[in-house]
């Protein structure tokens, strides 16, 4: 399911917004509405590309692939903001519009499109290895695809919750529903069978309330 959220346009109520915005969670789609049209695919790639493709539809003449990410260089704390140059899908590297880019801060080095969450710190250890990306997140792949096929500029904007050295608590990996909320009672059953993920997840918690307050300035400073 895609849902859709719409920031009051600019020079008058007709006006279409010129961004268009892609989130996995509904809570980062709330957090960028100043920025344009929004839409919010469930944290997968089927979605997201779902979800950009809703948004050109409606007239966007740019798409920005938001919200979280994950470390992959071990320099990258939670809250960290990324805007890549670039980001590497499968063989495609995918440029970023360097204006649309700029828009949201410093540019700079490779955002990995995974079709999966990388959950083990050893295999951040190794995808950094191996293709020399900063960050890594689900959606930009499918977002850019899209913007590629209608002649569109991109962009990403992501802030890091999930560093490098963690591994990712089980309750994560089934925590985000379709519609893109958290499932709390599935988090909350998972909990029950393994309580000793507890800790890491408190700890994921407050990095991803550090990202999301990094993305709130960073939208602030855009939009202002």
């Amino acid at each position: 399911m895609v849902e859709v959220q719409e920031a009051k346009p600019p020079g008058g109520a007709g006006a279409a917004p010129r961004i268009g915005v892609v989130t996995g969670l509904t809570a980062e789609a709330r957090i960028a509405t100043p920025l344009g049209l929004v839409a919010a695919g469930g944290g997968t790639p089927i979605g997201a590309a779902t979800a950009a493709e809703r948004l050109v539809a409606q007239g966007v003449k740019a798409l920005v692939s938001f919200g979280l990410a994950g470390g992959l260089d071990p320099a990258l704390r939670p809250g960290d903001i990324v805007v890549p140059a670039d980001v590497l899908d499968g063989d495609c590297r995918h440029r970023c519009d360097p204006a649309l880019a700029a828009r949201f801060g410093d540019v700079g080095g490779t955002l990995l499109a995974e079709a999966s969450v990388v959950v083990e710190a050893a295999a951040k250890v190794a995808l950094f290895a191996r293709t020399g990306a900063g960050s890594v997140d689900l959606e930009s792949g499918a977002v850019a695809r899209v913007a590629a096929r209608h002649g569109l500029a991109f962009a990403v904007l992501r802030a890091i919750c999930d560093p490098a050295g963690r591994t990712l608590p089980p309750a994560a990996l089934v925590a985000l529903t379709a519609s893109g909320r958290i499932g709390m009672v599935r988090v909350l059953a998972s909990v029950a069978r393994q309580p000793s993920q507890i800790p890491t997840l408190l700890a994921l918690g407050r990095d991803a309330a550090a990202a999301r307050r990094a993305l709130l300035r960073r939208v602030a400073q855009a939009a202002g």
